[in-house]
């Protein structure tokens, strides 16, 4: 576990992940909801929606280190322009951050913070969103190749069964919606599911496989998700 903290979170850094640390992912992912759930329950408790959103949008950065921010900014440069497999990756591996980058973070930061600031804080309903989040994670990278011929920290976590994995993520994140309010947050969590699902067949189209900024993109594309729809759902 303390290695799937160290890789998801600021938290324990200096442990490296092993094969083993993929089956935490769901765990972590739930307890660092829980915490930004918590966060937001009691910011809403002292400062207006605006405000407390705000406070919610920076604890998670803060939790997370930034760490899928980051994938996520390398993967909208890497997988949305028309250029090679091998250009791609060198895009990703630049730490400058593109125009693609630029605009998806901003798009995916304001609607946090919308989605924040529009609903009641719920604790479950956030760590629904983060399990799911992880689960993808693992999943992903479980059943893909990793990317990169000359292997990365996320290389770590090929091979397996993804379907344990999977089976795994899903009772999680399905229990801790349905102890939410139910369908509304089992709903909206499949949904972020779906989006997250939608990230990593694009980076297998167009990589062959995953990387760590893949995965982290796949995260937050799943939690982003899953609370905007959250707002909408009946």
């Amino acid at each position: 576990m303390r290695r799937a903290i160290a890789f998801l979170t600021s938290i324990g850094g200096g442990v490296a992940p092993d094969a083993q640390t993929l089956g935490w992912f769901p765990i972590v992912g739930a307890l660092v909801g829980a915490t930004v759930g918590a966060a937001w329950w009691g910011a809403q408790a002292l400062w207006p929606p605006p405000v407390a959103a705000a406070v919610v949008v920076t604890v998670d950065l803060a939790l997370t280190g930034m760490l899928h921010l980051d994938g996520l900014a390398d993967s909208a440069d890497g997988l949305v322009p028309q250029v090679p497999r091998a250009r791609r990756l060198a895009i990703m591996a630049d730490p400058t951050v593109g125009a693609f980058g630029l605009t998806v973070v901003v798009g995916v930061l304001l609607l946090r913070f919308a989605a924040f600031a529009s609903m009641d804080a719920d604790v479950w309903l956030v760590a629904a969103a983060w399990c799911g989040a992880r689960a993808v994670m693992a999943v992903a990278a479980r059943a893909l190749p990793y990317a990169r011929a000359g292997g990365g920290l996320a290389s770590a976590f090929t091979g397996g069964d993804w379907r344990l994995v999977a089976a795994h993520g899903l009772v999680l994140t399905v229990a801790l919606g349905a102890v939410a309010d139910g369908g509304r947050t089992v709903l909206a969590v499949a949904s972020g599911l779906i989006a997250g699902a939608g990230v990593i067949w694009l980076a297998h189209r167009r990589l062959g496989g995953f990387t760590g900024d893949v995965l982290g993109a796949a995260g937050m594309v799943t939690e982003t998700a899953a609370i905007v729809l959250a707002t909408s759902t009946p």
